[in-house]
């Protein structure tokens, strides 16, 4: 027994004093390394402090993200926008106690309730269609151990349209589009997104029906289509997935691809609020399957155009999308930024004139997400949304050419008064993306345009990618849209609508930092005023 008592402790000590050694020519190491090398000012007068620097340096983000920043802190979504949308997706339930952490000292938009709001039976929708999902039911959370939760089928409504309210966009189309849903995925393209999150967002949405998904820039996957979900093909200033070997427009291959039952319409990208220039894909990312889709080289990296070179106006860029609409027979849209008070006066001087325009139009705000662009673009191009979509529609309506063209907008519209803002605003549907890729596991490390995405989400390397279990964030994303659209005919109820077509200006106030309320409808009046006409 003491032989035994005897070899553990001699081992023990020969354990401490080799971590000791390895301490002792580390710092050595260290010391002399670092006080010669050129690159780093401070590692040559302080090598130990400069690494304790920079490793504090670089665990600072995610420190912030979990201990230092409060609730309502953190960019682009807080710890309380975040959360919201995990336990929606994962749990099927959005119910919140105690009270708002909304700061209502603050200026923004509210949404004005009826003294008398509509009942639950009295709300429309269509009460037949139902989703088959799966969510997760929370047992105990314990602070020292793993949380139990039971994971089960569920049955849930759908919460579509009634059938009198669907948007129908290109009614005057061959094969017009119609939605049963408000919010469809924007734009993200395979490549940006690896092929598990593609595939898991296809089939999610498929599951949730009266849904849509917009494959972004880099053209049509295989994981765009197996789940079955309608899809809006975006084309860009490369032309992936329908372009030749020279880049241009190849409409055989348009034509083919708009006889694919799920595409049910083309959108030609003129800019996106966080890069209003072309899309960027760097090198590592453009594997052989990639690089097959999008017609490109594999292994080099992707800088799209800042425009088409194919138009240059307000008339020829119209003439390419009535182009196309013939070609193809069915929708053809525009995806673009406002920057002013006259940025869309010429489109909708030629609407007016002529009759001819895209069939809807994706409003863009500038603080949209992307998966690589650059800072002053980012920050610094492009209005938000909420100052954006007023301009789009009163200068649609002062050329009497709104009910020529929907609107679908875009930009941060992840939670249901958010979306009832935009849709009173005059959006007739919404995109949302970084909802959707928080559904599916996106934990905001920040790296998308790395290829190093932890969560397997935004990277096509293979072994990250492992992460991302399709066959369970499928269901996240059916929860994560079910419980939108739930959240939607609620706020609706609540503000005296039996539905939230029905949201109009006269819905909305806005208070501002001195109390002073104005109603959405003079806000409206007064961008209206500023929108000159030409003859």
């Amino acid at each position: 027994m003491n032989s035994i008592a005897n070899i553990l402790i001699v081992l023990g000590f020969s354990i401490i004093f080799l971590i000791f050694i390895v301490i002792v020519l580390l710092l050595i190491y260290m010391i002399f390394f670092d006080r010669r090398q050129k690159h780093h000012a401070i590692l040559r007068n302080y090598p130990v402090l400069g690494r304790v620097r920079y490793f504090l340096e670089k665990i600072g983000p995610e420190m912030r993200q979990y201990w230092f920043n409060s609730d309502n802190e953190g960019k682009p979504f807080s710890r309380d926008d975040y959360e919201h949308m995990v336990k929606s997706s994962k749990y099927l339930r959005d119910v919140i106690g105690f009270g708002s952490k909304r700061d209502f000292d603050e200026e923004g938009f509210f949404v004005r309730n009826s003294m008398f709001p509509k009942l639950a039976e009295e709300e429309k929708y269509d009460r037949e269609t139902k989703v088959m999902t799966k969510r997760y039911v929370l047992k105990k959370d314990p602070l020292f151990s793993q949380r139990e939760e039971t994971w089960g089928d569920e049955e849930s409504s759908a919460y579509l349209l009634d059938d009198e309210d669907a948007v129908i966009i290109g009614p005057n189309t061959k094969n017009p589009f119609k939605l049963k849903g408000l919010i469809g995925m924007s734009a993200m393209s395979y490549g940006s997104l690896g092929k598990n999150a593609i595939t898991a967002l296809s089939e999610g949405l498929a599951l949730a029906k009266g849904t849509w998904m917009n494959t972004g820039e880099g053209g049509l996957s295989p994981y765009h289509l197996i789940g079955g979900v309608d899809i809006i093909m975006q084309i860009g200033p490369a032309m992936f997935g329908v372009r030749d070997r020279n880049g241009e427009m190849d409409w055989d291959e348009l034509k083919r691809k708009s006889e694919i039952p799920e595409i049910k319409a083309f959108e030609v990208k003129l800019a996106q609020g966080a890069k209003t220039r072309g899309g960027h894909i760097d090198a590592e990312k453009v594997n052989p399957e990639i690089a097959e889709i999008r017609k490109v080289e594999a292994y080099k990296s992707i800088d799209s155009p800042n425009r088409f070179h194919q138009f240059h106006d307000v008339e020829s860029m119209c003439d390419f999308v009535e182009k196309i609409r013939n070609h193809t027979g069915i929708p053809v849209g525009i995806k673009m930024v406002i920057g002013g008070n006259d940025s869309v006066e010429k489109l909708a001087k030629y609407m007016k004139d002529t009759g001819k325009g895209p069939d809807f139009i994706t409003l863009d705000g500038g603080e949209g997400g992307t998966g690589a662009s650059y800072q002053e673009l980012i920050d610094s191009v492009g209005l938000p949304i909420k100052s954006a979509l007023p301009i789009l529609v009163s200068t649609l309506e002062k050329y009497g050419v709104r009910d020529q063209v929907k609107i679908i907008a875009s930009g941060k519209l992840f939670t249901p008064d958010r979306i009832a803002i935009a849709l009173a605003m005059g959006a007739d549907l919404v995109n949302i993306a970084r909802g959707f890729m928080i559904s599916i596991g996106c934990i905001q490390t920040m790296k998308c345009q790395s290829n190093a995405c932890p969560v397997g989400v935004a990277t096509t390397d293979p072994e990250l990618q492992q992460a991302l279990v399709i066959d369970e964030k499928k269901y996240r994303v059916v929860n994560f849209l079910v419980t939108l659209r739930k959240g939607l005919f609620r706020i609706s109820a609540a503000a005296g609508l039996d539905s939230p077509v029905r949201f109009q200006p006269m819905h909305i106030s806005y208070k501002d930092d001195k109390g002073i309320v104005t109603s959405l409808e003079n806000i409206l009046n007064e961008v209206k005023g500023q929108i000159r006409v030409s003859k």
